[in-house]
């Protein structure tokens, strides 16, 4: 079968993808960036397909032989005021792109409640199952509340409340009961109905075999990695200040913080859950769906994460626009050492950067400004790395975003997502010359206006500190290796 996926690059969609085509499918992968999938541009049974559904679709080189189609596009970390606008325009292009498709079926992902009230992003769901419902085709829509696995946005958010504070203080929503679900039904759900006629045009609540409040979750992440922790709850906190206060100890952003609470003021139970027996799925509960993410950190077999979603910097603009760095109207810091142990260890330290194992030098310092950025709204340095031994372009790292992974040719670009006045890029390459290697080392800054260059001055003895020890660590490093 041939089937099309939009949202391929985002948590959900790098889950659907490999076990779509361990099912034999071939797959068509909707992708704003081809550069976002780049490990799956040589694989016989994908086809890239670049396309923005904020535009009406060119079905010139469009592929029109589908049998069904996935819409998984969300909008749940966008800071946008207008999210709702933009995801009726997306759902209203894909739908007239789809009816002039031979696809029978769409299956959209929406979110769970069953209560009158509804948070502003539960009704644009609502919004896009009725425009998706209007197509000319059957429609299977699953409806699914907090996703427990490793790398989901509200698994990110537990994990690090309960792991880094030992009391946490709290807005009375965490005592809204919800019905979590592990990914992995998720995954089986989705594929499950997948061109199933019994499925054709019915909404289905997908849950968890219990029903939990988000106060019983951290309890029980706490009681499974072996924690003692008080949660108190405050019942002046509004979600605003504790959005802001989660954002500041954990990865998640404020704005998703934000949306994540706001989206807990209203029951996530499922009304029934039909096609548990239907699909003949297994159910999975909290505390092994939690195992299971663990299982998966552990190994460094995080197939996917909340942060592979772009942010406004790259909206319907593609990678490859940053590949290129600026020689004008900039600041520069370049600097270049001979390499004097092996070329290929020194590519594996480049390799390593951000995450756990930090930066090489001024790590310290490196927090700092990362708890700046997270102060005025910025990513921080929590948002670590999916993988902490492989780099794809798109990938996130830090404040950073991956533009170019080419480990053939030895180059690593990054591009700044931090908050900063201007435009920056971070560059690494070996390269050889008189039969000897050397690794090179670019900070590049584009200013934005006088406070950009402000800025750049200000900053100036401390990147240069910064830039001359980073580049000997990297050069120098050799990683600790553990006597078995």
């Amino acid at each position: 079968m041939k089937i099309l996926i939009t949202g391929a690059t985002g948590y959900i969609g790098k889950r659907l993808l490999p076990a779509l085509i361990e099912s034999g499918h071939e797959v068509v992968c909707c992708v704003r960036d081809k550069n976002r999938l780049t490990k799956y541009q040589e694989t016989c049974n994908i086809i890239l397909f670049e396309v923005d559904f904020l535009e009406p679709v060119d079905l010139t080189n469009a592929p029109l032989d589908i049998d069904a189609a996935y819409y998984l596009i969300h909008s749940m970390s966008n800071d946008t005021e207008k999210f709702d606008q933009l995801e009726k325009l997306a759902a209203l292009n894909f739908r007239d792109y789809i009816n002039k498709t031979t696809a029978k079926q769409v299956i959209y992902l929406s979110g769970l409640s069953n209560d009158i009230s509804l948070s502003k992003h539960i009704q644009s769901r609502r919004r896009v199952e009725d425009i998706l419902k209007s197509g000319d085709y059957a429609t299977t829509v699953l409806r699914a509340g907090i996703i427990v696995g490793s790398g989901s946005a509200s698994f990110e958010m537990i994990r690090d409340l309960t792991e880094k504070l030992p009391i946490v203080f709290a807005p009375p929503v965490i005592n809204t009961n919800c019905q979590p679900i592990a990914i992995r039904n998720v995954i089986q759900y989705l594929k499950g109905i997948l061109l199933n006629a019994q499925t054709y045009n019915n909404v289905y609540d997908i849950g968890g075999p219990e029903i939990l409040t988000y106060k019983q979750m951290l309890q029980l992440y706490a009681k499974v990695k072996g924690y003692k922790r008080l949660l108190v709850i405050v019942p002046f906190f509004n979600n605003r200040f504790a959005a802001f206060l989660f954002s500041l100890i954990s990865s998640i952003t404020y704005h998703l913080s934000l949306n994540l609470l706001n989206s807990m003021r209203v029951e996530m139970v499922c009304k029934d859950n039909e096609l548990e027996k239907l699909l003949k799925i297994e159910s999975i509960d909290f505390k092994t769906a939690l195992s299971l993410a663990f299982e998966k950190i552990e190994q460094n077999m995080v197939l996917s994460s909340w942060k592979d979603a772009l942010n406004s910097t790259f909206s319907n603009r593609s990678l490859l626009q940053f590949i290129e760095v600026p020689q004008y109207g900039t600041y520069s810091d370049r600097r270049e050492v001979l390499i004097k142990s092996s070329p290929e260890q020194v590519l594996n330290n480049i390799w390593a950067i951000g995450g756990k194992r930090g930066w090489y030098y001024a790590n310290f310092i490196w927090s700092i400004r990362g708890f700046i950025d997270k102060l005025v709204g910025g990513y921080g340095l929590r948002r670590g790395r999916t993988n902490s031994v492989t780099i794809n372009s798109g990938d996130a790292l830090d404040f950073w975003r991956v533009i170019v992974a080419d480990r053939l040719n030895r180059r690593l670009l990054l591009y700044a997502e931090m908050k900063v006045p201007g435009e920056a890029w971070l560059e690494f390459k070996i390269i050889e010359r008189d039969e000897k290697h050397y690794l090179v080392q670019s900070a590049t800054f584009r200013p934005n206006g006088l406070y950009g260059r402000i800025y750049w001055y200000a900053l100036l003895p401390i990147h240069i500190a910064i830039f001359i020890g980073m580049i000997k660590r990297i050069e120098r490093y050799k990683p600790h290796i553990k006597k078995s």
